[in-house]
């Protein structure tokens, strides 16, 4: 079998996966990208003294303040993720959720670690792919007029969305020399440069769920360390914020890649 043999049936496989799922595909992907949103909008309530007394310490800001942010974190989590899974105001509850990461990126300093930073700009992908899905299709700033469907600005979030995407991976490279290690890493790079610049798209961003899905599973297996143990709650934060990408990945599978793709230029040729 050549090569061409087994992409077509690669391909084929992810178009057939498709249209079994389409008619739930976003949900899952909907639900897959807030969770991260809900699974901290939960633990804010549930660590509300934790998270006030450390806001207090780090920015020394008083409790009033401390609970403001941890207030605003909370309902503004909670509230994204109804609107998001309800189908309602999703424009108004993405820009509020990304307001939410800026505030954590700064209240926590994550804004100072390259890894932290990378994965919530990655967040901020998804988010900007769930924002260009909630875009009707037939709006335009100019009624009547025709526009060219490449120029829209929804192309362009999905663009960005797919961009932004493929920082995840990045945090997850390993410089080590050992032979899985190196695999993994031409593997890896090969399918975020696809599904950056659009090309294949659909097939190398349903291998990418897949293998983070994998990931995730087996690294972040927050459920087998005690709750009271420091990593059960780093695990869980990893892996919560790793299933959002997954969700957004799951929107670019079920969307396609947008008009500014390889993928969609090729129709032109």
């Amino acid at each position: 079998m050549g090569h061409n043999d087994i992409m077509n049936t690669a391909e084929d496989f992810a178009d057939q996966f498709l249209r079994v799922t389409k008619q739930y595909l976003p949900h899952v992907a909907r639900l897959c990208l807030i969770s991260t949103f809900l699974e901290d909008g939960i633990r804010m309530w549930f660590q509300w003294s934790e998270q006030r007394d450390y806001i207090d310490g780090t920015w020394n800001c008083g409790y009033f303040l401390a609970s403001i942010f941890v207030f605003l974190n909370l309902f503004g989590q909670l509230s994204g993720c109804i609107l998001v899974l309800s189908r309602n105001f999703v424009q108004y509850a993405c820009f509020g959720l990304f307001g939410i990461i800026a505030l954590q990126t700064i209240a926590y300093s994550i804004l100072w670690d390259l890894k932290f930073l990378m994965r919530n700009l990655a967040l901020g992908g998804g988010l900007l792919l769930l924002l260009a899905e909630s875009r009707s299709e037939g709006k335009s700033m100019f009624a009547g007029v025709p526009t060219m469907r490449e120029s829209s600005p929804k192309q362009y979030m999905q663009l960005g969305g797919r961009v932004l995407l493929v920082l995840m991976f990045m945090t997850l490279l390993h410089f080590d020399m050992n032979f899985f290690s190196i695999l993994q890493n031409i593997v890896g790079t090969a399918l975020i440069i696809l599904v950056a610049i659009g090309f294949k798209t659909k097939l190398a961003a349903l291998t990418l769920v897949i293998w983070l899905f994998g990931i995730n599973i087996y690294f972040n297996a927050f459920w087998t360390v005690p709750a009271y143990k420091p990593m059960h709650d780093f695990l869980k934060y990893d892996f919560f914020q790793t299933m959002s990408v997954i969700g957004g990945l799951l929107l670019v599978v079920a969307l396609g890649p947008g008009g500014v793709s390889m993928d969609e230029k090729k129709k032109e040729w």
